[in-house]
């Protein structure tokens, strides 16, 4: 896994760059602390921060392919390709020889063979660039479902490109700006795809491929979901999602530098813990997981609609269950509200958007466990597959024409923000016209009517749009600690098996999950199997809150911080003393507020609203 950066202009000799494109480069040190390259031609320049994991001594970056002593292309890569081993074998057959064991190399000597459609042979998570050098064309490519992040800024002469925005912004070409839209999207949690909360810079979308070359910029998508009949009994189907789960666990314990599971005792990640045990047994491993609680939590904890039981009990009895070498990350309120913890999640996201102390526990708990793993497994995708989320079964969300996870606990921003600001942002017009785009994607099956054709929308729903923000919170906080960490239930294979499952079938058993559930039944404790979804755990130690509000009253007392014009100084005042509404939505509005405050300062945004 690694951080990848580079320019294109032709308008300029980026030879001289080199100074420049390391500095592009170094921004991700994090993402790839084991190794540092960079490579130049006269209208491009290529970076890269490598964290090892296949072939230690061989994968170095940028990597060459060369034929008679002349660079045919070159190559910057993060991810992970999964079939690199057998399509390593097909390549041999076509006539490549390859002088490393890296799946890097796998990658670019499938690019030679096929070019841009090498996208279509691979199986894994990844963004890349590669440089052709006889079309003088610089070809970005980014996984099916949006694993890897990828973003680039075009430019009068071409572009600047990096897996996080930090890369871009050290360019001097680059404007530090957010327009009304970026503040929309931090005030919402929803995005325009391919859109970011800073102007001019864009996304590359899952399963597309942006080429930039002497005559301009083009764009295709190579994947998107569709929509298929799906002929299967319900017992080949519950045998189909086993057989694709053991196949991609199996792939993706692939490392040559320890790798974990995380388990939080729910059903999506004690599958991947209890099918990971089993395959590093019949190699005479034992699997390894992690798990974070909170110091004073049996004390603290009250059940709610959202999380009905503490995991502890889950996670133990699970860890029993299939012999896992486990260990407990146990963190304390003050660490999640700390100015360290809070300033290096926004570092790791660059932008104001999280879930509070959420993204701060997340972050602490995977820096913890980089010190003990370099590879981890995650449950991630699982509920919007398999359709987990409580909003999936109430019906007056359902039935609802907004995006689900909106409707379920909205913000009232009206608590902190200006009236005539909120008016000028007009956030349900934003939303509305969020909904409508991502409505107008769905696939559509002849014949497919009522709930089924509703539940086919709200699934599309969040795997293009919800489960990206999630995908993205766990890749850039992993990737500040140098852990790499992999979704198996994101594998291609399985999202479009499932997807095409009729809604009848998933919840064959009246419940949550019943795909999964049953295709997992044999591996797990009953208690497990029969738990209600629990989502990530968030501290209900007051003294987070208490912080928080320190901070929102030392933002109203400064005239000269960067939000102070936002806020309505009354209700804010109200909030800042204690005095308001605590719950979840307004800790994650309090708290990405807070976040916007210190971005626009430390990154130095100049704000066009």
């Amino acid at each position: 896994m690694c951080g990848i950066t580079g320019w294109v202009d032709f308008e300029r000799d980026l030879t001289a760059e080199l100074r420049l494109l390391r500095e592009m480069a170094d921004t991700m040190a994090c993402r790839g602390p084991d190794d540092a390259g960079v490579w130049a031609d006269t209208h491009v320049g290529i970076g890269h921060r490598r964290l090892a994991v296949i072939d230690i001594e061989g994968g170095t970056q940028p990597m060459t392919a060369e034929r008679d002593g002349r660079v045919l292309a070159v190559l910057t890569y993060s991810g992970e390709v999964y079939n690199y081993r057998e399509l390593r074998e097909e390549l041999k057959t076509r006539g490549h020889r390859f002088r490393t064991a890296s799946d890097t190399e796998v990658v670019l000597a499938a690019y030679l063979e096929w070019g841009e459609n090498c996208a279509d042979h691979l199986n894994g998570m990844f963004a890349f660039g590669v440089w052709d050098v006889a079309r003088q064309e610089m070809v970005l490519v980014r996984d099916r479902l949006g694993i890897k992040p990828l973003y680039y800024y075009p430019t009068p002469g071409g572009l600047v490109f990096g897996s996080e925005p930090k890369a871009i912004l050290a360019n001097p070409l680059v404007r530090r700006a957010m327009d009304l839209d970026g503040l929309r999207e931090i005030l919402t949690f929803t995005r325009i795809p391919g859109r970011t909360v800073y102007q001019g810079m864009y996304e590359v979308l899952p399963g597309e491929i942006v080429k930039v070359g002497a005559n301009g910029r083009t764009s295709r998508r190579y994947w998107k979901l569709e929509a298929r009949p799906h002929t299967d009994d319900l017992k080949t189907t519950v045998d189909t999602v086993r057989g694709l789960l053991e196949d991609i666990v199996d792939r993706q314990l692939v490392s040559d530098v320890p790798l974990c599971v995380l388990l939080s005792g729910g059903l999506d990640s004690s599958v991947l813990t209890a099918l990971a045990a089993r395959k590093l047994g019949e190699r005479g491993d034992r699997a390894r997981s992690f798990a974070v609680n909170f110091v004073g939590e049996g004390e603290e904890f009250t059940a709610d609609d959202m999380r009905g039981t503490m995991d502890a009990p889950f996670v133990a009895e699970v860890a029993r269950h299939v012999g896992s070498d486990h260990t407990d990350i146990d963190l304390d309120a003050r660490e999640l509200a700390s100015a360290a913890a809070r300033g290096a999640v926004l570092n790791s996201r660059d932008i104001p958007i999280g879930l509070s102390d959420m993204d701060a526990s997340l972050y602490l708990l995977f820096k913890a466990i980089s010190e003990r793993s370099t590879v981890a497994l995650s449950g991630e995708s699982a509920d919007e597959l398999f359709g987990g989320y409580i909003w999936f079964h109430d019906p007056n969300v359902v039935n609802a024409p907004v995006l689900p996870w909106t409707a379920y606990g909205a913000m009232d921003h009206t608590a902190l923000f200006d009236l005539g600001l909120l008016q000028k942002l007009d956030l349900q017009g934003y939303l509305t016209d969020r909904y409508h785009e991502a409505i107008a994607e769905v696939p559509r099956l002849e014949g497919e009517s009522g709930l089924e054709r509703r539940m086919r929308e709200i699934s599309h729903l969040h795997l293009t749009r919800f489960l990206q923000l999630m995908l993205d919170r766990k890749d850039r906080t992993s990737m500040a600690c140098g852990l790499e960490v992999r979704v198996p239930f994101c594998d291609h294979r399985l999202v479009e098996y499932v997807f095409n499952v009729p809604w009848s079938m998933k919840t064959h058993d009246g419940r949550e999950k019943s795909l999964l559930r049953a295709a997992a039944a044999d591996l797990l404790p009953q208690s497990v199997l029969e738990r209600r979804k629990s989502p990530y755990p968030s501290t209900q130690n007051p003294a987070y809150d208490q912080a928080a509000n320190r901070e929102l009253g030392a933002i109203l007392d400064d005239p000269g911080s960067p939000i102070h014009s936002f806020l309505a100084k009354d209700r804010a005042r109200v909030r800042a003393d204690g005095n308001g509404p605590a719950g979840r939505m307004e800790r994650n509005l309090l708290d990405n507020t807070l976040q916007m405050n210190t971005w626009i300062a430390t990154y130095d945004i100049s704000v066009d609203i």
